[in-house]
Parts: structure tokens; C-alpha cells; sequence
């Protein structure tokens, strides 16, 4: 079986390392370097936290499960960080809906406690306990973080050495090929044509694009991370403040996320480290971290966040054409290696994975029943944090 994949951000290469282990001819193919566009400009947070329904909880959690088991495989994870992560709520609409989802998550057995102060300091020292003031402190040991490129070129490195597969870098697909309704090949820029017997188009945002075959319909947003340079900080967990997100990023730097800086950008709009933007995170996490006190950000990233309309992942074969397979998700960071297991059980062993069925592309195209399992999403609005 020959398998084209388009795009080679972490889902994409999850789904070509998992096909090609499977036994299947992958070939993969992206428009610009291996490793994906809103990859490499994410805040990759592994977590389940707040995602609701049950079922997308429960997706998630295999998604966590998933990057633990890929160990077998790789024995040492270097992109994989299980550092925990802090929460805290500095409202009361916020600090009440913490405690809604704690023991929601509890109750579904997620890994959650509440924290101390004394034991936040000793943990975190670095962290102001002046700005959490009296806001309660919740901590998730499971959660951590993962360096997307890395992860990305660590599977497709192993997908090409252990497994056969072609990288094809730079080339961008212009059409997907069909006959008989089936999807049979894809036609790159250059005029090639890739035969395949199974297409997958893990693009991301670009999978609404005119591909010559039905897109998804998604709401994709723009998004902005700010890096420090190297800072004297011993910081170890990341932490979640209202609508600010912090985490290490290596050799001291660290990355920070602001959902009301991205609510403000247009898409494709440039941003800079001398912006409004920047200020406003550097603004919001010298409150927590007195030691950017007089730092200026190194470097910024946007792009644009993958994002089905619904807002919940869409995965599995595309409605009304065979052969032709969409992987699109917000969540990509956690799902990933799941998602790519799950795609290959079914495309190449014709085993389909029951947790993947709520989030078929049937959802957005069939007229969905009370009791079909796409039902469950209907007027559920995702809770998000950073992709």
C-alpha cells in the first residue's frame, strides 16, 4: 500500500512514522521544510485539562498515554518534557470555573491536586507569591510540554531509516487527483504526479484549501509566542495565569502565550519584539517573574492555529471520497502520536479505533442523529489553551 501524506508537522509525521512501521510505501510531502508551520510556533502543552465532552477528554488522555509509550520505540525522548504544570485564577468567575473543572477532571481521573504555597515556593521559587495573592494554586504533575520540530524530525528520521519512507521537503501540492471518486494521486507545483493508494492531508490550516477535493471547514486563527533570551531562572514547570501561559524553552530562554495579545491579530499581520504585543507579555509575566524586570524579548513567532469550525479535532476518512484522509486538529501537540497510531490501524490493518469516532469529517457533511457519535460535540464549545 503507498501512502501520501501531506504536510510534516507533528501530526503528519506521527501518521508517516506509524504508516510505515505499519508496512505501507509513505511518502511525505511538505510545501516548506520538515517539521511543519504551526509546529514550530507553538506553545506545545501535553495536557487533557477542561477538554469536554468526555470524549474529547478522553482522546486526549490517550494522546498524553501515547507520547509516554513512544519510548519503546525511541528509549530516550528528547523532546518529550513531563514537568507538570501550575494553574491559578485571579477572578472570581475564573476561580470558581477552576473549581468546576478540578473536580471534573477528578472525576474522570486526571492527575490533579491542590498546591500549597509553602510547597510552591520550594518547587518554584522563582515565581512571585505576592501576584497569586490568595487565588488557590492547582497543579497537574502529568502534563508537560514537547519541542515539536524535534519531535517532528526524530519521527520522520526513524520513518526514512528504519521504515523506507520518502521526504519530499519544498514541494508543494497543487491538487489532489481523483478518479471514480476515489483519490489516486497528488500534483505538485512542478507538474509531478505522486501515485498513492491513500492520500492524507495533515496541512493543518491549509486544509480548507482548494485541493480540487472537498475541504474542511475551519475557523483557523492567528497566534503569537514571545521567547526571552537566556534568563538567570531555575523555572521547571510551566504555568497558566488567567489567559497567560509560561514555560521554559531551553538554555534558559523562556516562551510565553497570551490569549488576549492573539485575539488582536490579523491574520498574516507581522509582529516584532519591539511591538505592542511584546510589551503586553512581557507586561502581564513580569508580574509572576520579577527576574524579566529589564528584559526584552529575543524573538517572536506567529502563524495561524489550525482550527476545525467546530473547534474540536477532525480525523479519519473524508465524507464521500475514497482514499482521502484528513487529520486536522488545534490539539495536535497531545494527539499526535495517537492520532498517527490510530490513522495507520485503520488505513493500513483495517482496524478503526473507536475513540477517533466522534471526530470523523462526517459531522460537517451528513446530517447528524440524535444517537450518532458526532451527536456528543453538538453545542459543546471546546475549552482551548495553546496550541
Amino acid at each position: 500500500m503507498r501512502v501520501a501524506i501531506i504536510g510534516s508537522g507533528m501530526v503528519g509525521s506521527s501518521i508517516a512514522y506509524e504508516c510505515a512501521k505499519a508496512g505501507a510505501g509513505v511518502t511525505v510531502i511538505d510545501a516548506g521544510r520538515l517539521g511543519g508551520v504551526a509546529s514550530a510556533a507553538s506553545f506545545a502543552w501535553l495536557n487533557a485539562t477542561s477538554k469536554a465532552p468526555k470524549s474529547y477528554y478522553a482522546l486526549n488522555a490517550l494522546g498524553m498515554r501515547a507520547h509516554l509509550e513512544l519510548r519503546r520505540d525511541f528509549g530516550d525522548c528528547p523532546w518529550h518534557r513531563q514537568t507538570g504544570s501550575l494553574e491559578w485564577r485571579t477572578t472570581d468567575e475564573g476561580q470558581a470555573w477552576q473549581r468546576g473543572n478540578v473536580a471534573q477532571m477528578r472525576d474522570w481521573g486526571y492527575g490533579v491536586e491542590w498546591l500549597g504555597k509553602a510547597r510552591l515556593a520550594q518547587m518554584e521559587p522563582d515565581i512571585h507569591l505576592a501576584a497569586i495573592g490568595d487565588a488557590p494554586v492547582v497543579y497537574y504533575p502529568e502534563e508537560g510540554w514537547v519541542d515539536p520540530v524535534l519531535y517532528a524530525a526524530w519521527l520522520l528520521r526513524a520513518a526514512r531509516e528504519r521504515h523506507g519512507a520518502e521526504l519530499r521537503p519544498h514541494t508543494e501540492v497543487t491538487q489532489v487527483l481523483t478518479r471514480n471518486n476515489r483519490a489516486v494521486a497528488v500534483l505538485t507545483a512542478d507538474g509531478e504526479r505522486i501515485e498513492a493508494d491513500v492520500i492524507v492531508n495533515a496541512s493543518g490550516a491549509r486544509s480548507d484549501g482548494d485541493l480540487g477535493v472537498p475541504g474542511l471547514p475551519m475557523t483557523s486563527t492567528p497566534g503569537m509566542l514571545g521567547f526571552t533570551p537566556p534568563v538567570p531562572t531555575t523555572l521547571r514547570s510551566q504555568f497558566h495565569l488567567d489567559d497567560l501561559d509560561v514555560r521554559p524553552d531551553g538554555a534558559g530562554r523562556l516562551m510565553i502565550h497570551k490569549a488576549s495579545v492573539d485575539t488582536g491579530l490579523l491574520p498574516g499581520a507581522a509582529v516584532s519584539t519591539d511591538g505592542r504585543e511584546a510589551e503586553a507579555l512581557l507586561e502581564a509575566t513580569r508580574k509572576a517573574l520579577p527576574l524579566l524586570q529589564g528584559v526584552r524579548l529575543e524573538a517572536v513567532r506567529s502563524t495561524l492555529r489550525p482550527m476545525p469550525r467546530d473547534g474540536f479535532t477532525c480525523i479519519g476518512a473524508m465524507t464521500h471520497m475514497t482514499g482521502y484522509y484528513v487529520a486536522a486538529t488545534h490539539s495536535g501537540v497531545t494527539l499526535a502520536p495517537y492520532l498517527g497510531r490510530a490513522l495507520a490501524d485503520e488505513i493500513v490493518r483495517d482496524l478503526p479505533h473507536d475513540a477517533i469516532a466522534p471526530f470523523s469529517p462526517d459531522r460537517f457533511f451528513l446530517e447528524q442523529t440524535a444517537t450518532s457519535a458526532s451527536a456528543e460535540l453538538v453545542g459543546v464549545k471546546p475549552v482551548e489553551g495553546p496550541a
